[in-house]
């Protein structure tokens, strides 16, 4: 028998989100299973399942778990200081990123398993973001062990390695099942692999994740800031190209040029930067 939510309760000390940032941090592309329902939003980690509902300045949380305020500490990563990184970019001489920030006060990096977010990250290439969650629940509902509320999560490496390149196809992977299967056939051979991948200084890890069938410069980024919180990885995709050429003038700047760029002009928190402009930008405040 599935377990029930709890009731609803106040997660005291929670991050302080606005509207617009709490649903843009779950729902605008960091992470791919997360739903919104009527007036709350559900999803799905690891073993976790739990649904968070903003009324005016507070969240509370439901959950199917008894260590889910401690998960939900460690995935929104409420040990960083995102009102300091905030003040640190620069918005006071920078009006796109200024509009970026007031659009999104409280916008956070969650912190997911590495793992998951790799294996998200390897299915979004030339899809948009519904197209990927659709994916991610079809894996999945088919080969991932159950959670406490008869839903699934999703399956680790060696059951993918396991499960064969074909089964993934039948999922709408296309070609990149082959990438996945081979990604999971190496990491099943190797798991302390992405362990040794976390801890890495940035540089490194990013030249390991680029070793990895399927894995490309915008890849190894979003793997590298959502899953291992590495604030200074930058992905660029066609919206950021878009932000940064036609809102900055880098009209003509290659991608090596482009990187340069945010790392000069946002500094060490780049990659945070990025996620205030790709929200502001998909929302219209800014030129994409």
């Amino acid at each position: 028998m599935p377990s029930k939510f709890s009731d609803w309760e106040l997660w005291e000390n929670a991050p302080a989100f606005t509207e617009a940032s709490l649903k843009e941090t779950l729902l605008g592309g960091q992470a791919f299973r997360w739903v919104q329902k009527e007036d709350f939003f559900e999803g799905r980690w690891a073993t976790q399942v739990v649904r968070l509902r903003l009324v005016e300045e507070a969240l509370y949380l439901a959950s199917c778990e008894s260590d889910a305020r401690a998960a939900l500490d460690q995935y929104f990563a409420r040990a960083t200081d995102f009102a300091g990184m905030t003040d640190a970019l620069p918005w006071r001489s920078d009006p796109i990123m200024k509009t970026a920030v007031e659009a999104f006060n409280g916008l956070r990096i969650l912190r997911q398993p590495l793992g998951e977010t790799l294996f998200c990250f390897l299915c979004s290439s030339t899809k948009q973001i519904p197209q990927i969650k659709a994916i991610c629940e079809a894996v999945a509902s088919d080969m991932g062990p159950k959670l406490s509320d008869g839903s699934h999560a999703l399956p680790d490496w060696l059951t993918i390695a396991d499960a064969g390149e074909a089964r993934l196809r039948t999922a709408k992977l296309g070609y990149r099942a082959r990438y996945i299967h081979a990604t999971a056939c190496f990491l099943a051979e190797h798991p302390e692999w992405l362990m040794q991948i976390e801890s890495a200084p940035t540089e490194q890890a990013r030249e390991r994740l680029l070793e990895l069938p399927g894995v490309g410069r915008k890849i190894a980024d979003c793997v590298l800031l959502f899953g291992a919180g590495r604030m200074d990885a930058f992905p660029i995709d066609t919206w950021v190209e878009k932000i940064l050429t036609r809102a900055y003038g880098l009209e003509g700047w290659n991608l090596p040029q482009l990187q340069t760029f945010a790392r000069t002009h946002f500094g060490p928190n780049a990659g945070y930067a990025q996620q205030y402009l790709f929200a502001a930008a998909r929302a219209g405040y800014i030129p994409a």
